[in-house]
């Protein structure tokens, strides 16, 4: 922790000012971006980082970002000796990314005359194609090389030049590479607009003030995230549920956690999870890390920033070779947005034992991805689609769940049917809440969605979703939620179900429908 002395006022002063640096980097990528999937779903998230690399603010983005960004950052600085100007990429989940379409740019910021950085930014955004077997680049792959270009930590920017070299090598491996230009080029001028901001603030008050702050509010957040910890009751809690399977006719897959509650810290230790899977619902320990950070972030009663200080209380032990913290060429597109949930699922579930009065029910623990792609028969150009589809939350010990949003590690929105259908060659047919798929209890679970789409061409469709067998749990005699479903409507009239994770080629005139889960319910009705 800093030692230097420090004023409460000015302290919360500078907790709105990195916020809003980072908050303004995510403005600048959603406007400049190109992809409806950064535009409006605004998948992405911002960062800033102290000249050790960091994390010291973040924007309201993507909480499955929240303790996996750092990851990126200190990969890119291990990798590339940044200079003024430099901007380092990276996806490669072994190398510091999650899954491979979430690509993040790193950029050291100097001061004049500086020869080594006073200050780090950086942003993560999921690019709707980075090539691999199927459009969407989420396949149901068995190898990590089989879900797209893989990227290391590598400059994409040399002193304020675009490194073309670096960029055509990744167009030219993506089916949709104007986009993906336009999304990454977004990208970059984010990152410049937190350095531009940065700078600002050390013209304002001085390098000295801005880094010793950066520091009090890391202090800040591991005070009050030990203080959280301190009431929760000492001991050891246990609990466990399972992924559905792996795309591999592999399953269940049980997750398994142990919280030792001490004092002011805690011990959260997945031993006993199942090995890595053989399909692409593995997840690297960043992800691991970035879920239980999450987990206890949220049962601070403080308005605190998401930092490195939030991390220090926390031993995650993760064993390397588990679905937990896999190993490469462990396949990986679908950890970190259908494990992350079910890692939130066990780990809000072991705290429900020692704190029954704050933690809800399961909510719908899937993000149900859905990517389509082929040819837009309006333009004959490729087209790649990708979206993470809303559920019912868990109930809460004083109040029903919500129904139909975004809960836990996406805190993305929906695509506006107007959007999609001027982008991609759909037609949504009906999208509607799913009434009475929530867990009856005290307080009921929120429910989930229904969502179709009519496609007007022949495409390729994959679903990677979960909790199509296994029910979100409710909590003090709280049902379950209803599992989710998916099938197709032929042209013929004809109706198949399909399972959670299915990857196939569709006609024209076919109707996708996901059916999305809804959340556990609360206490005995």
């Amino acid at each position: 922790m800093t030692s230097t002395k420090w004023d409460p006022i000015t302290l919360e002063v500078f907790r709105n000012l990195f916020y809003s640096v980072a908050e303004e980097m995510g403005v600048t990528l959603c406007r400049t971006s190109f992809s409806p999937n950064i535009k409006e779903r605004r998948d992405y998230s911002c960062a800033i980082f102290d000249a050790r690399g960091r994390m010291v603010a973040q924007g309201e983005h993507m909480p499955v970002h929240l303790g996996s960004m750092p990851k990126s950052v200190e990969a890119a600085i291990d990798a590339v000796t940044l200079e003024p100007g430099d901007v380092v990429m990276v996806n490669d989940p072994f190398r510091g990314g999650t899954h491979l379409p979430d690509i993040t740019l790193v950029e050291a910021v100097f001061l004049d005359d500086a020869t080594e950085p006073a200050f780090y930014v950086a942003n993560r955004a999921h690019h709707s194609d980075v090539g691999g077997m199927t459009p969407g680049s989420m396949p149901l792959a068995t190898s990590i090389y089989q879900e797209g270009i893989r990227i290391p930590p590598v400059r994409l920017v040399r002193r304020g030049v675009v490194v073309r070299d670096i960029l055509d090598l990744v167009l030219a491996n993506v089916r949709t590479p104007v986009e993906r230009e336009g999304d990454i080029t977004a990208q970059i001028a984010s990152n410049r607009t937190g350095a531009r901001r940065l700078l600002g603030l050390v013209e304002r008050y001085g390098v000295q003030v801005v880094s010793e702050y950066m520091g009090h509010l890391q202090d800040y957040a591991e005070r009050m995230t030990r203080e959280a910890i301190r009431r929760i009751p000492d001991g050891e809690y246990r609990f466990e549920d399972a992924m559905d399977d792996d795309g591999q006719g592999h399953g269940p897959l049980p997750l398994v956690v142990t919280i030792t509650v001490e004092d002011d810290e805690a011990r959260i230790d997945f031993t006993g999870t199942c090995p890595q899977a053989a399909g692409s619902v593995n997840a690297n320990y960043a992800i691991t890390l970035s879920a239980t950070m999450y987990c206890f972030r949220v049962i601070v009663p403080f308005a605190i920033p998401s930092n490195w200080g939030t991390i220090q209380p926390l031993d995650v032990v993760a064993p390397e070779g588990t679905l937990v913290n896999a190993c490469a060429p462990a396949a990986m597109a679908g950890g970190n947005v259908e494990t992350s949930q079910r890692i939130v699922d066990v780990v809000l579930g072991a705290l429900s034992q020692a704190l029954p009065d704050q933690i809800p029910a399961a909510s719908y623990g899937t993000m149900s991805n859905l990517s389509i792609g082929g040819l837009d028969p309006r333009t004959g150009a490729e087209f790649a689609y990708y979206e993470t589809t809303a559920g019912g939350m868990g109930a809460r010990p004083y109040a029903d769940g919500l129904d139909a949003t975004h809960c836990h590690m996406t805190n993305s929105l929906n695509t506006p049917i107007e959007a999609l259908e001027h982008a991609y060659p759909y037609r949504v047919n009906r999208y509607a809440i799913r009434r009475g798929s929530g867990g009856a209890g005290r307080f009921r679970g929120g429910d989930g969605i229904e969502r179709e789409l009519e496609l007007l061409g022949e495409s390729r469709v994959t679903i990677l979703g979960d909790r199509r067998v296994t029910r979100p749990y409710g909590l003090s005699g709280g049902e379950p939620g209803a599992v989710g479903s998916n099938s197709i409507e032929y042209p013929d009239g004809s109706e198949e179900a399909l399972s959670g994770k299915v990857s196939m080629d569709v006609p024209a005139g076919s109707i996708i429908k996901i059916h999305t889960p809804g959340g556990g319910g609360h206490g005995r009705a």
